[in-house]
């Protein structure tokens, strides 16, 4: 019997199905990939649908739930977005099993992913990376799910590939010991800076030595098609086509322009404001003017180090001058800052509002709250107290403006 044979005899007009609607859980993904992952529009697209088809039930039997490489230069997410699945999914973006491929080089050192066989030295000794309860552990009532990241990929030796053949296609390792692992629950990914090189050939191919600013936008449909075969090409050239078949989607991460760039800004600040709440040794709330993020922004924008080089900006200019105003009590409890540049000294600088701090609603948002005692100790009276950033000496002499 066929389908066909067993449908009811329709009555009536036939409705028309929207099959691009998500469900209230895949939505929910969505929403949370989308405030921690900038640009790259594709690659939310394909985990919220693989998600859903989870939900449904519908993943392919006796394989895991997706086996995915994410290609594309570094700086752009790729493992990011690892991360804030597992944030956005179980509350915590440490919530997955991270194999750094650059530590598998040689074919010996699988044994750290499935242990020693029986009778080799170190058998039993050392606990395999790959077990069934490293695999669980992360699993809540509501979503059981592992999800499985090799970073870094191509780096990873052959004896490691061939490893994840059978991973990849019948979701069952064997560990030394003859143990079985089940990944049939998993999400497998894996990121590559394969192609990087071609990929930011076609976005700025140029001559001499200065550095090429980021564009100011995402590539167009013909450039970003390019960019996508260009990706494909390099991972085909350098892995097997038995690994490719096994693959579900090859996803090219986007190269971060300037307006990616400027959102990422915006999420780094509020990362920053929520390790002073949970972290801070003296919470503070602060503000940034639109010149500081400006200044911010031209400091840490680099088209080939993408998004890590702002971060590391970030620290550089922003929290570590915060650590010395706590370390120096030039900083107290409730405190609000504001962060504004300097345009003479080409530096940020940091001015405590007498008349504001913030104080903690039910969301968490820093809000300025009137004063009760506008003194301090350590700054005396006035309009407003400038703070100095480098109150104790540093091993090395850090210029915000350069």
């Amino acid at each position: 019997m066929v389908f066909s044979d067993a449908m009811p005899v329709a009555v009536g007009r036939p409705e028309r199905l929207d099959s691009t609607r998500t469900g209230q859980d895949a939505a929910s993904l969505e929403s949370g990939l989308q405030e921690l992952i900038v640009g790259q529009e594709e690659a939310i697209q394909q985990i919220v649908s693989i998600y859903q088809m989870y939900l449904t039930g519908l993943t392919s039997p006796g394989r895991p739930v997706a086996n995915l490489l994410f290609l594309g230069p570094t700086g752009s997410g790729k493992t990011r977005i690892v991360e804030a699945t597992a944030q956005a999914l179980i509350g915590n973006p440490n919530a997955l099993i991270k194999i750094d491929c650059a530590e598998f080089q040689h074919s010996h050192e699988i044994a750290k992913l499935i242990g020693s066989p029986p009778g080799y030295l170190g058998h039993r000794e050392t606990e395999p990376l790959l077990t069934q309860q490293a695999l669980d552990q992360y699993h809540t009532d509501k979503v059981k799910l592992s999800f499985v990241l090799f970073d870094e990929i191509e780096k990873a030796s052959d004896a490691v590939w061939n490893l994840l053949l059978g991973i990849l296609d019948k979701a069952t390792l064997r560990l030394g010991d003859n143990r079985k692992v089940d990944f049939s629950r998993a999400l497998i990914f894996m990121t590559s800076n394969l192609g990087a090189a071609e990929m930011g050939a076609l976005l700025g191919p140029r001559l001499g030595f200065a550095p090429e600013p980021p564009k100011a936008g995402p590539p167009d449909g013909k450039l970003a098609r390019k960019i996508r075969d260009a990706g494909q090409e390099a991972a085909r050239r350098k892995f097997t086509p038995e690994f490719i078949n096994r693959l579900d989607k090859i996803v090219v991460f986007n190269p971060l322009g300037e307006a990616e760039l400027r959102q990422i800004l915006d999420i780094e600040l509020r990362l920053v404001q929520q390790r002073l709440l949970s972290d801070c040794v003296v919470p503070f709330g602060f503000s940034v003017s639109e010149s500081a993020r400006e200044h911010l922004l031209s400091q840490g924008t680099h088209a080939r180090y993408g998004a890590r080089h702002l971060k590391r900006t970030i620290d550089r200019l922003l929290v570590q001058p915060m650590s010395n105003l706590v370390a120096s009590r030039q900083l107290a409890q409730g405190d609000w800052l504001r962060v504004e540049f300097n345009a003479e000294a080409r530096a940020l600088e940091f001015l405590r509002d007498p008349h504001g701090v913030w104080t903690k609603p039910a969301g968490a948002r820093f809000q300025p709250a009137s004063r009760a005692n506008p003194e301090s100790p350590s700054t005396g009276t006035g309009a407003e107290a400038r703070l100095t950033a480098r109150a104790r000496p540093v091993l090395e002499e850090v210029k915000f403006g350069e």
